[in-house]
């Protein structure tokens, strides 16, 4: 069974990766640089409080002369400078350092400098809870607020080619909602069941969709049994699809938080990868960040 582990492994027989750190001037962020380097998965251009940057890692005992650091005024200007390194070629990634999702997010979306493509860009959280007995794909607590059926579609598709690019062969997909039963005054439910019904869209993934379906019926065999719940890949989720950004990012922050769980995020739809989790989120979460980054930018270029 696929675990964060063996995603820095296979990351470190990859091809390096070059990355762009917006606001690197972070402890946790450096280190996972750091760490990221050393492994041999990636090497990193880092832009952000330069004086601050050369600060910590001379307290970790690093030589910032191996580094490439580019300065940058502000949060606006670290996020403008590392979108930029992207579109120029410069480098394979992008990842957030210590500055909030939205100011990075301006930069990648711009009409004229970013890096959006004609696909929809979501966020997937993947994590390691020492509950469960499989890797839980989290999508959509980051990126798209309150998503309607047609952006929904396209956040499962975006999941489902990470996971197809870590090797996934089958994949059980729950659209997480408060009951099971079909509401028509909740339009969560609604668009649980349209998407359930998609089968030709997620044929070509190997994917299985189901729901309405409550959480402990999305990942609890026992649940299911005790409350009759019969559906193809219950209690087997692979992928928790969220209704909005605040059930996801309450569910992401509960398995942390509460659960002990580990965990890594990435950001597709845009001409990169972007690597992505929370501020507070360790040194190691931020680690196993790039290695996915690295291990889904190989396995795309192969693709293509």
């Amino acid at each position: 069974m696929l675990a964060l582990d063996d995603l820095v492994k296979q990351a470190s027989k990859n091809a390096k990766v070059t990355i762009a750190v917006a606001a690197a001037h972070d402890r946790d962020v450096m280190e996972a640089v750091i760490s990221a380097g050393k492994e041999g998965i990636a090497d990193a251009i880092l832009i952000g409080d330069v004086n601050r940057i050369c600060e910590i890692m001379d307290d970790m005992g690093e030589n910032s002369n191996k580094y490439e650091i580019i300065p940058a005024s502000d949060n606006t200007a670290c996020a403008r400078k590392a979108v930029q390194l992207v579109r120029t070629g410069k480098v394979n990634l992008l990842m957030k350092g210590i500055l909030d999702t939205a100011e990075l997010m301006r930069a990648v979306i711009d009409k004229e400098t970013g890096i959006r493509t004609g696909n929809l860009i979501s966020h997937t959280m993947v994590y390691e809870s020492p509950s469960y007995h499989k890797l839980l794909f989290l999508t959509d607590g980051g990126m798209n607020t309150f998503p309607d059926l047609n952006a929904k579609k396209e956040i499962l598709k975006n999941t489902a080619r990470l996971m197809r690019a870590l090797g996934y062969e089958e994949i059980q997909a729950a659209c997480v909602c408060g009951a099971e039963k079909v509401n028509p005054k909740i339009t969560s439910t609604v668009d649980a069941q349209s998407l359930s019904d998609m089968t030709s869209e997620w044929a070509p993934y190997h994917m299985n969709v189901y729901g309405p379906v409550g959480l402990d019926l999305a990942i609890s065999p026992q649940a299911c049994r005790h409350k009759g719940y019969s559906v193809k890949g219950g209690g087997k989720a692979d992928i928790l699809l969220v209704p909005n950004y605040e059930v996801g990012n309450g569910i992401g922050k509960a398995l942390s938080c509460f659960g002990n769980a580990k965990n890594a995020g990435i950001v597709l739809g845009a001409s990169a990868p972007i690597i992505l989790v929370s501020r507070s989120d360790s040194a190691q979460s931020k680690l196993y960040s790039i290695a996915l980054g690295s291990v889904v930018t190989a396995a795309f270029h192969e693709h293509n």
